[in-house]
């Protein structure tokens, strides 16, 4: 029972990362019908723009949780602006060509950031500081830390404060008109290039608080340390149905669930031929059997709310 509770949270830790980056897909995906496959590797500029600031930062004396704070605050100004630029760069000009092109410019635009940020921080893992107090907690036999606690309030923050800003805000009002039908919105006074804008920026201020919380659980970062969390993320989005905020939540917590029960037991299922370093393969298992059995996800696709 302790071993289960363990692999719970775990999951639900591992989850949460993967929701705030889900978040991040589903937004553009229900704003112009796009997968930015370079989301993830947003999450690692993030997490390496924050490195580095921590790692400048180390000997002025400051409190951990300060230093995470500035770290992060540079990381989403970074991310921001690079997730701007890629989209009026990379994206727009491809907005009215055919699906496959600004696909393909998506994947392009990650493995071109992966190179870039190779160059620019060498391709060795590098240590992530220990910023918050980790004493650990207990709950029953399982243990929980600060970070952990930390990611799990975050995301459910993060979850609240975008479900009001679609819903409750002129800029959301703006979003659901332009996912609804952009030609419409921009003759009532709403102007489409400037919402689109601002959800890339809204996505990349996500991925750099999911690359930070990830860098600071799992102590180090690398310059390909986006693509599989990029790759689950989106995976999460399609489980729970993309264009669909609450989905993107569920699926991301889901998927991250599966994934440590999976790794936890995995040995046991197969007689110990596997190890838990297979976990991967559960993520994809899901996306196959969710597209095969319901391609709209668990809560499906809401047209009229698809920011």
């Amino acid at each position: 029972m302790d071993t289960f509770i363990q692999q719970i949270i775990n999951g639900l830790v591992l989850g949460s990362v993967y929701a705030l980056v889900a978040l991040g897909y589903t937004m553009v995906y229900g704003i112009i019908n796009l997968i930015n496959f370079a989301h993830g590797e947003v999450l690692m500029v993030g997490a390496l723009t924050s490195w580095t600031v921590v790692t400048a930062l180390a000997g002025s004396g400051l409190p951990g949780w300060l230093l995470m704070l500035i770290s992060l605050i540079a990381a989403i100004v970074v991310c921001s602006a690079l997730n701007y630029t890629i989209e009026k760069v990379a994206y727009r000009p491809l907005r009215t060509a055919p699906r496959l092109a600004p696909l393909i410019t998506a994947m392009g635009m990650s493995l071109l950031l992966q190179t870039l940020a190779m160059i620019i921080w060498k391709p060795n893992y590098k240590s992530y500081p220990i910023l918050l107090p980790s004493e650990p907690f207990f709950i029953g036999g399982a243990v929980i830390n600060t970070v952990q606690i930390l990611i799990l309030v975050v995301t459910a923050i993060t979850l609240a404060g975008l479900m009001y800003l679609v819903n409750r805000t002129k800029l959301g009002r703006a979003m659901r008109a332009t996912a609804e039908n952009p030609r419409v919105a921009s003759l009532m006074g709403v102007k489409p290039d400037t919402v689109i804008s601002a959800t890339f920026i809204i996505g990349a201020a996500l991925a750099a608080l999911a690359g930070v919380m990830y860098a600071a659980n799992y102590g180090s970062v690398q310059h390909s340390m986006g693509f599989l969390p990029g790759l689950k993320a989106f995976t999460a989005a399609v489980f729970g149905g993309i264009g669909n905020l609450a989905g993107a939540m569920v699926g991301g917590v889901a998927l991250g669930v599966i994934e440590s029960l999976g790794a936890g037991y995995i040995g046991d299922l197969t007689g110990d031929v596997l190890g838990s370093h297979y976990q991967d393969i559960f993520a994809f298992i899901v996306l196959i059997l969710v597209l095969t059995l319901r391609p709209k996800g668990l809560l499906g696709e809401r047209v009229a709310d698809r920011a």
